[in-house]
Formats: C-alpha cells, sequence, structure tokens
C-alpha cells in the first residue's frame, strides 16, 4: 500500500537496476527480440535472465564464452539461465557484478510463453532484497500478428500479457494483410488503451525503445509520465488533449470471452486530492479486488502539494510512489488509470466514485473509457 510517509520519498540517489521484463506467448518472437538486444550495446551492458538456454536460441556468433552457466556476449552483455527461484537468480547476479565479478547496468527477464507477468512484478517488490536494488522499467509484449488473434480466443494467459503490458510489439506483420494488422491493433488497444502499440520489422528495430517504459523513474520526462496514462500525444504539441481519453474505434471483431473478462477505467480530476482520501480509495479498492487488479498507475495531485505523484502497483503491490520535481505549467490534474480481470464496469465506476464525490462541483470533468 501507499503510505503517508512514501509521499515524501526522495528518489534522486536511485541508483537500483532498471529491469524489463519480455513476455510474449510462444511464436511471437522472444528470440529474435533478445538476440537484437544482446547483439547491441547503445544501452550499454545487459544481463538476460531466460528459462533455459537450449530454449532461448541464441545466437552462436554472438557467444564470447560460456562458464558457470552463464554466457557471455561479444558486445560485454551477459545471459543466464533461471537457477531455482527468480529471486535467488538476480541476486546472485548482483552479488557478483557487486564483487566486480559481472558487469552489467540493466536487467532484461524473459518469461515462458505460458506465463503470467504478475508474479514476476510482485516479486520485483516483495522481496526485501531485490526492491532495495531493482526497479520495474517496463513490460514489453509480443504478439505474433499471424497467430495473434486466436492465441488471445483460447489462452488467457496472453490476454492477461497484453492487458498489463506497457509496449506491446506487434510481430510477423508482414506475414498478414493490412486490414488484418489493423484489426489485431484495435483489438490489442481495446485490452490495453494505455500501452504504445509498435509493429516492428524484422532486423528494424531499434532495442533502445524497449528501455524507459515505467512512469514511475526520478528522471522521468512530464510528457513521458503523462503519455504512460494515457494515449501517445500529438507530436506537435507535448501538452495537449489531457482532459481524458479519447474512446478507441470499434474493433471489427465479434469479441471474445477471454478478452471481456479484461476492462479497464480511467478518470481525469481537475481539484487535488486529499492524501486521506486517496490513501482510502486506493486501500479499499485493493482490499476488495485486489488478486483482480491487473495494474494501477496514475499522476496524483494532492492537496497542499505543489508537485505531483507517480504510482504503479500489481494486484495488491505498490511500488513507493515517486514526485515529479520537474513538473511545469498549471496543470494540476490527476489521472489514474485501473486494468482488473473479471471486474464489471460498473464495479470500477463504484470504486471511482469514492474520488468524484469529493471533487469540486467545478472540477468534475471526469472521463471514461472501459472495455468490458
Amino acid at each position: 500500500m501507499i503510505s503517508h510517509a512514501a509521499y515524501g520519498t526522495d528518489p534522486t540517489n536511485d541508483r537500483r537496476v532498471p529491469v524489463t521484463v519480455l513476455t510474449g506467448f510462444l511464436g511471437a518472437g522472444k528470440t529474435t527480440l533478445l538476440n537484437a538486444v544482446l547483439s547491441g550495446t547503445s544501452a550499454g551492458k545487459i544481463a538476460v535472465i531466460v528459462n533455459e538456454f537450449g530454449e532461448a536460441g541464441l545466437d552462436h556468433d554472438l557467444i564470447e564464452a560460456v562458464e558457470d552457466e552463464i554466457v557471455l556476449m561479444q558486445s560485454g552483455c551477459l545471459c543466464c539461465s533461471i537457477r531455482g527461484d527468480l529471486a535467488g537468480t538476480i541476486a546472485d547476479l548482483i552479488e557478483r557484478r557487486d564483487d566486480g565479478l559481472l558487469q552489467f547496468e540493466r536487467i532484461v527477464i524473459e518469461t515462458t510463453g505460458l506465463a503470467d507477468p504478475a508474479p514476476i512484478l510482485q516479486t520485483l517488490l516483495v522481496d526485501p532484497e531485490l526492491a532495495r536494488n531493482t526497479r520495474l522499467d517496463g513490460l514489453v509484449t509480443l504478439v505474433d500478428a499471424v497467430n495473434g488473434a486466436w492465441t488471445l480466443d483460447t489462452q488467457f494467459e496472453a490476454v492477461s500479457q497484453v492487458a498489463m503490458a506497457d509496449l506491446i510489439l506487434l510481430s510477423k506483420t508482414d506475414l498478414v494483410s493490412r486490414s488484418e494488422a489493423d484489426a489485431l491493433s484495435q483489438r490489442l488497444s481495446g485490452l490495453n488503451p494505455t500501452a504504445r502499440i509498435e509493429r516492428p520489422l524484422a532486423g528494424q528495430f531499434d532495442p533502445d525503445k524497449l528501455w524507459g517504459l515505467s512512469g514511475l523513474r526520478k528522471d522521468v520526462d512530464q510528457r513521458d509520465a503523462i503519455t504512460w496514462t494515457t494515449h501517445a500525444l500529438p507530436e506537435e504539441d507535448p501538452l495537449a488533449n489531457l482532459s481524458g481519453f479519447s474512446k478507441p474505434k470499434a474493433a471489427p471483431f465479434a469479441g471474445s470471452p477471454h478478452d471481456t473478462r479484461i476492462s479497464s477505467e480511467s478518470i481525469v480530476l481537475d481539484a487535488p486530492i486529499r492524501d486521506s482520501t486517496f490513501d482510502y480509495w486506493l486501500d479499499s479498492l485493493i482490499a476488495l479486488k485486489g488478486p483482480d487488479i491487473l495494474r494501477v498507475k496514475g499522476i496524483v495531485f494532492l492537496q497542499g502539494i505543489d508537485v505531483p505523484f507517480v504510482f504503479h502497483g500489481v494486484q495488491h503491490v505498490f511500488d513507493p510512489p515517486v514526485p515529479l520535481n520537474n513538473w511545469i505549467g498549471d496543470d494540476r490534474r490527476s489521472r489514474i488509470v485501473v486494468i482488473a480481470r473479471d471486474l464489471s464496469r460498473p464495479e470500477l465506476q463504484r470504486s471511482l466514485d469514492m474520488l468524484r464525490a469529493h471533487q469540486p462541483k467545478s472540477a468534475m470533468k471526469e472521463e471514461f473509457q472501459s472495455h468490458d
């Protein structure tokens, strides 16, 4: 939970290792992306954690040496398999780095195709050592344009992977028609209205786009923080269209029972919120529906504090909120997004009514977007 003391957290000395979680169903292209990451050096040295080397399909032309279950790459990056539990593997890597045995600036975790990302994100927050030494930099989900629609219809884990993503990469679009790719993109946007969706072409994707996806970091740009909780803003005006979300176009598919299990609600509040009101709303939501909350995130202005805070949680576990000390302009609107599983839209709206009830009448300009 977010405590009152956490509102004063000073992240200026945040030296935690950024962690990117890479997920996607079987055949979506994670191996190809991993090889691109390990062949590049623009983001510094990277430690990639995979489930098994054999499954990773590493490009042997990139391998420099193999020692102690760690593959060293010519780029200076390294790759290892999960030994035991994930927390133990990460802790071991960080300990060996601190001892000068390994060098890396960030970590990429590649999940299995059937994995629900939520337990991984929770591990990063709940394990005391990982919470001190790592921070979530973003969740990237790959979706196969050829089989993606069928996968979403048949595998609910794939739906959860999409709903929790910060960035969705639609792969293999060269193997389908433009209309098919567009239809799948609309469907993905319906499941996760705040994630950026890109269509990388084989061999042309810039791995640098994988980094800095989370708005919960000390040096986050104001524009990036807003985009993290809304659709991407127009290039020509970084502060335009901040009053809410525009509704997505109707997707040209009949809908899947799996899709209907995911719902999202967003609210924009013009006036700052009392910290007690915000805490009570969040505590109540998580206490009642915690296991079904995939992600909660937002930018919140609290009464009596000049700068907003970025917050983020997975189910009932939350990162400490981060103050946006570089916020400029007169915009004092709070933006909150809830993405949940097996909750109806009225349930989420009733939850947000608690926040609306404490807004001055002159500040009642909420705009909702939902998918259920």
